[in-house]
C-alpha cells in the first residue's frame, strides 16, 4: 500500500472483513478456553488464554471502526461477548468457584437486553452499546480474569468485589438501556 492511501473500506452489508475473522477467530478459541477453565480453573494457560480473548474484543472492534462496521459485525461481536463472559462464569460455576446468583443476574439481564433491543429494533428504534455498556464487558471480563489469574487463587474478598461491581455495572446498564428505548419511545427521539 502506498503511503497516503487509505485502506480498503467495507460497506454495511460485508461478510468476509478482517474484524469478523477476528470475532469469529475469538469464538472458535472460547470454545478449548472455556473447558480448560472448567476443567483447571486458575492457571497461568488459562489467564493468558482469557486475556488473549479480552482484549482481541477491543481489536476487532478498533479495525471494524478503521475499515468500516459492518451489520454482521454488530451482531458477531457482541454475541461473541456474551458467549465468552457468560461462558466464562458459567465453567467458574462449575468448578463451585463463583455462586450462582451473580452469573444468573448476568445472564438474565444479557437475555432481557438483546430480546428488549430486539423488540425496540423491530419498532424502529435503535440502541446501540454506550460506553456504560462498554464498562459492563471489561468488568464482566476482568472479573473472570480475576478468578482465572493464580496469584488471586486465595484472594476471595478482592474476587468477590470485582464479580459484585460487575453485576453492579451490567445490571445499571441495562437500565440504562430500558431508559433510553422508554425515552425513545415516549419523545419520539
Amino acid at each position: 500500500m502506498s503511503v497516503g492511501r487509505r485502506p480498503k473500506r467495507f460497506g454495511d452489508t460485508a461478510l468476509a472483513t478482517p474484524a469478523n475473522y477476528l470475532t469469529i477467530a475469538r469464538l472458535l478459541l472460547a470454545v478449548p478456553t472455556l473447558l480448560l477453565i472448567a476443567r483447571d480453573g486458575a492457571t497461568w494457560l488459562n489467564v493468558s488464554l482469557w486475556f488473549v480473548l479480552s482484549v482481541t474484543d477491543g481489536l476487532d472492534g478498533w479495525i471494524a471502526r478503521r475499515l468500516g462496521t459492518t451489520r454482521s459485525g454488530a451482531f458477531l461481536d457482541p454475541l461473541a461477548d456474551k458467549f465468552l463472559t457468560i461462558g466464562g462464569f458459567v465453567a467458574l460455576v462449575w468448578r463451585g468457584d463463583v455462586w450462582w446468583l451473580p452469573v444468573a443476574l448476568i445472564a438474565a439481564r444479557e437475555l432481557f437486553v438483546s430480546v428488549y433491543r430486539s423488540l425496540a429494533a423491530k419498532r424502529g428504534i435503535s440502541l446501540p452499546a454506550r460506553q456504560l455498556g462498554k464498562w459492563k464487558a471489561v468488568l464482566q471480563m476482568l472479573a473472570v480474569g480475576a478468578y482465572v489469574l493464580p496469584p488471586f487463587e486465595d484472594l476471595t474478598g478482592l474476587k468477590l468485589a470485582v464479580l459484585w461491581v460487575a453485576v453492579a455495572f451490567t445490571i445499571v446498564s441495562g437500565a440504562d438501556i430500558v431508559r433510553r428505548g422508554w425515552r425513545v419511545s415516549n419523545n419520539g427521539s
